[in-house]
C-alpha cells in the first residue's frame, strides 16, 4: 500500500507493513516532551498509573521556558515540581535556567531529534521537529503522561496535504512569510488533522531555519504535523548537532493526498497575519498605515540565529521609532552567545532595543512584553488570537523578522522592502 512520509514513520513505529489514513495505530516513542506549564499536569497524572520510573530515561525530557526564570511563586513552584520529578526519575534531558532555551528550538540544537523518530510533546507547536523529517506532535498532558510511562501512544493516522515548493525566496522575505501565504491561503483549519508534506525543487533555497520555522506552524493550519523531504541540508544540520543516525522516509510515488498545492517561492512577499487569526494574512499592497507600540522578536517560530542576523541587519545604524518598545529574546542560550559573538546584541541594544534571556515569556501573555488595553504589538512569534500577549482589547500581528525590524523602526507596520530601499 502506498503511504506518505508520515504514515511510513508512524507504520515502522507500529511494527506494521503499511498503515493509511484514519487507522488507529499504537506506536512506540523515540522522545516525550513536557515544559514547565504542561508538565506538572502529567507528574501528578503519571503518579496515578503506580510505575517507578519512566520507560527510558534518555527519552524524556522537560524544558522550562514558558515562565522561566520564574515569574512569580506559581511559576516557582511549577519548576521545582517538575525539577524534583526529573531528579528522582534520572531524567538526562533536564533543561532549566542557565542550560535551557526555548523548547522547540533547543532540542533540535541539541541533537535529541533525528530524522524518522516519533516524537510527542505536552505542546502543540512540537510539530517543529517535523523540518528534521519526523513525525512529531503536540498532545495533552494526560498522554504524556502515559508517554512518559509506557514509551507509546496511539494516534489516528492523518491523511496530507502534499505542498510542492518551487522557486527561490525574495530578499527578506523567509520561511515566515511562507507559512503565513499558505495559512492565508487554506486557513486555520485547512489541514486539519492532516500531514502538512513538504517536497519540491525549492526546498534546496529554504535554510533549516526556515523549515523549523514553517513546519512549527502547521499547527496554525489545525494540522497533526508538518513534515519536510529529508535532503542534504537536513542530513547536515543533524551531524552538526550530533543527532543520531537518521531514518529516511520518502512518500511513495503514487502516495495518496487529499490535495497537492504549488507553491512558487519566488512569488511570496512580506506577509502580515492581522487579528485575531493567522489566516488573516496580507501583503503590503492591502496594509495602511497600521501604527503599533511594541515589537517582539523571538520565540520558537522565529528566534533563531538567522532571524536574529536579519534583524540586526535592518536595525543597524539606525534607531527604533520613539513609544515603540522592541523586545529581542534569543531562542537558546547558545543562540545567545552566537548573537553577542556577532555583535547583533550591541546592534539591538543600540538601536534601541532591550535584549532578554531565552523564554517564552510574552508569546503566550506571561510576561516580559504583556499588552495594555488598546496597544499593538508586532511580533514574529505564531499566534495573534484575542488577549493572546495581554488585555482582550490588545491586538497582536503576526510577521518576519525583517518586517518587525523595520516596523520597529517606523513605529507602524512597515515592508522591510520599504526601510532597506532607501
Amino acid at each position: 500500500m502506498a503511504m506518505t512520509m508520515t504514515q511510513k514513520i508512524l507504520a515502522a513505529h507500529a511494527g506494521l507493513g503499511s498503515v493509511q489514513a484514519g487507522q488507529l495505530i499504537l506506536a512506540d516513542l523515540d522522545l516525550v516532551l513536557g515544559n514547565d506549564i504542561t508538565s506538572p499536569v502529567a507528574i501528578k497524572e503519571f503518579a496515578k498509573l503506580g510505575k517507578d520510573s519512566v520507560f527510558d530515561n534518555n527519552k524524556v525530557t522537560m524544558v522550562m521556558d514558558h515562565f522561566a526564570p520564574n515569574k512569580d511563586i506559581k511559576a516557582a513552584e511549577q519548576c521545582r515540581m517538575c525539577r524534583d520529578f526529573c531528579g528522582e526519575k534520572d531524567i538526562t534531558h533536564f533543561y532549566d535556567v542557565g542550560e535551557m532555551g526555548i523548547e522547540h528550538a533547543l532540542l533540535p540544537e541539541k541533537g535529541l531529534v533525528t530524522a524518522g523518530n516519533a516524537v510527542i510533546g505536552a505542546d502543540s507547536h512540537t510539530c517543529t521537529y517535523g523540518a528534521l523529517g519526523a513525525f512529531s506532535t503536540g498532545v495533552g498532558s494526560t498522554d504524556m503522561a502515559c508517554g512518559m510511562a509506557v514509551g507509546k501512544a496511539w494516534f489516528k493516522v492523518p491523511s496530507a496535504i502534499k505542498f510542492v515548493l518551487t522557486g527561490k525566496l525574495r530578499k527578506y522575505v523567509s520561511g515566515k512569510d511562507v507559512i503565513l501565504h499558505i495559512i492565508g491561503k487554506i486557513g486555520v483549519d485547512g489541514a486539519l488533522y492532516k500531514s502538512m508534506e513538504f517536497t519540491g525543487e525549492g526546498l534546496s533555497s529554504l535554510s533549516m531555519d526556515d523549515r523549523l520555522c514553517i513546519a512549527n506552524m502547521a499547527i496554525e493550519a489545525g494540522a497533526k504535523n508538518g513534515i519536510f523531504e529529508v535532503d542534504e541540508k537536513t542530513l547536515s544540520y543533524i551531524r552538526e548537532h550530533g543527532g543520531a543516525e537518521p531514518e529516511i522516509y520518502s512518500a511513495d510515488p503514487d502516495a495518496e493526498y487529499d490535495e497537492v498545492i504549488n507553491i512558487d517561492l519566488s512569488e511570496i512577499e512580506p506577509t502580515v497575519a492581522f487579528p485575531h487569526l493567522p489566516e488573516n494574512a496580507k501583503t503590503f499592497s492591502e496594509i495602511g498605515d497600521v501604527k503599533i507600540d511594541q515589537v517582539v522578536i523571538g520565540s520558537c517560530t522565529n528566534g533563531r540565529i538567522e532571524d536574529l542576523r536579519t534583524a540586526a541587519e535592518i536595525l543597524r545604524g539606525r534607531k527604533v521609532a520613539k513609544n515603540v518598545r522592541v523586545i529581542v529574546i534569543p531562542a537558546t542560550q547558545r543562540i545567545y552567545l552566537e548573537a553577542m559573538e556577532e555583535g547583533l546584541l550591541r546592534t539591538f541594544i543600540e538601536a534601541g532595543a532591550v535584549v532578554s534571556t531565552p523564554t517564552c515569556g510574552p508569546c503566550l501573555g506571561g510576561y516580559m512584553g504583556i499588552l495594555a488595553a488598546g496597544e499593538r504589538a508586532v511580533t514574529t512569534t505564531n499566534r495573534n488570537f484575542v488577549g493572546r500577549m495581554g488585555h482582550v482589547d490588545s491586538e497582536v500581528y503576526l510577521a518576519s523578522p525583517a518586517t518587525a525590524a523595520a516596523s520597529a523602526l517606523t513605529g507602524k507596520i512597515t515592508s522591510p522592502w520599504e526601510v532597506m530601499e532607501k
